[in-house]
């Protein structure tokens, strides 16, 4: 006999985990819906990757065909102050509560797999796992299963762990009753929306990704838009504000998982000692943490548009020491920065003075702009 569903739960709390439900493998018509209009209106932006596994993404069985349920657990990591604090420190810059830390990635999917090993064993079905690592619609699987709802701001709400919750998932080849899905309770509240600085919410339910500073700080490998960098101030990784407002937080605690728990060094880096990482000390300090996934170049960009951001003339140097950077990445953001920071006139000499043996044509329109 297999292991009945409380079974279960109660082996997926000795795992570590905070929450544990279950759904069927299937997700809602409304869901690929939404999904398909995200994709076919371009919201996803130059995440190639969403559309090219869009059928995968929309239905759990052209994942994986044997699948018929899914056991949806979460990680409760709750920070222990609120993030929006950073944002009044122009000199530091602001790294989103998620990857303060170890990769929540490598924690979730050690302790997941475990569970996934012990219910294979104990139920003798075949399983499979993911993390936020495969084409799986965790958060709308998450919802049916009755973790939480996604909120106006497109991401998982909970009543018992507000905004906090990491997924993962086990799918398995076995009928498993499935729990009673989540409400919506967002009510008329619309604090997520109206705070986002980039205004990247098209409508509640409905988030323009290409606008979103997670999206422009960690997915966009290119320049970013002129108009928004300005409004993303000293958010150098992510950006936790429509999380970080929501009502139902005040049900959130501190996580209790050490790996999760935010480095000291992390919580509020001054961007003077983060615009000199080279390859090497920038792949030293983000080592375990998700940051490092993105690369130097395009953490030095985000440094730099917070240092243009910060009104501290004394990190104008900063930026003109970056002016003959590798990388075209970062030399248009310290042009940038740089142009923000100092008096026409000295913007105008330097300008003088590099452009002449600039060859990236990004860089000369910036100078130029």
């Amino acid at each position: 006999m297999p292991p009945d569903k409380e079974t279960i739960r109660r082996m997926a709390f000795d795992f570590g985990f905070d929450v544990a439900r279950f759904t069927a493998a299937v997700t809602t018509s409304q869901t690929q819906a939404r999904l398909h209009a995200f994709l076919d209106d371009g919201l996803h932006g130059d995440m190639a990757w969403m559309s090219e596994t869009a059928a995968r993404r929309a239905d759990p069985k052209v994942l994986w065909p044997e699948a018929k349920s899914v056991v949806v657990v979460g990680l409760n990591y709750g920070p222990d102050h609120d993030p929006c604090e950073l944002l009044q420190h122009s000199g530091c810059g602001s790294i989103s509560v998620y990857a303060r830390h170890k990769d929540y990635h490598d924690v979730l999917k050690k302790k997941l797999r475990r569970l996934a090993t012990w219910l294979h064993q104990a139920s003798g079905a075949e399983v499979k796992l993911f993390v936020d690592t495969a084409p799986v619609m965790e958060k709308p699987l998450a919802q049916t299963a009755g973790l939480g709802w996604q909120g106006k701001h497109t991401n998982l709400v909970s009543r018992e762990f507000g905004s906090w919750l990491f997924l993962g998932e086990v799918f398995i080849a076995l009928e498993i009753e499935p729990d009673v899905p989540e409400g919506d309770h967002c009510g008329a509240c619309r604090r997520c929306l109206d705070v986002c600085p980039t205004n990247a919410f098209i409508d509640a339910y409905k988030i323009d990704a290409r606008r979103c500073i997670s999206y422009l700080t960690i997915e966009h490998k290119g320049h970013i838009a002129r108009e928004l960098r300005p409004l993303m101030g000293n958010r150098i990784y992510g950006c936790d504000d429509c999380l970080a407002v929501c009502p139902w937080n005040k049900f959130a605690y501190v996580t209790a998982v050490p790996e999760l728990t935010a480095r000291a060094d992390l919580t509020a880096p001054l961007l003077a000692e983060l615009a000199v990482l080279d390859d090497a000390s920038f792949r030293v300090l983000f080592s375990g943490s998700p940051v490092k996934r993105i690369g130097r170049a395009r953490f030095i960009r985000n440094v730099l548009i917070a240092i243009g951001n910060s009104g501290d003339v004394e990190l104008a140097v900063c930026a003109e020491r970056l002016l003959v950077d590798e990388s075209p990445l970062v030399r248009v953001a310290a042009v940038w920065a740089l142009k923000r920071l100092v008096p026409d006139a000295h913007a105008a000499a330097l300008g003088a003075k590099y452009v002449t043996n600039e060859t990236d044509e990004d860089v000369r329109t910036e100078w130029a702009s």
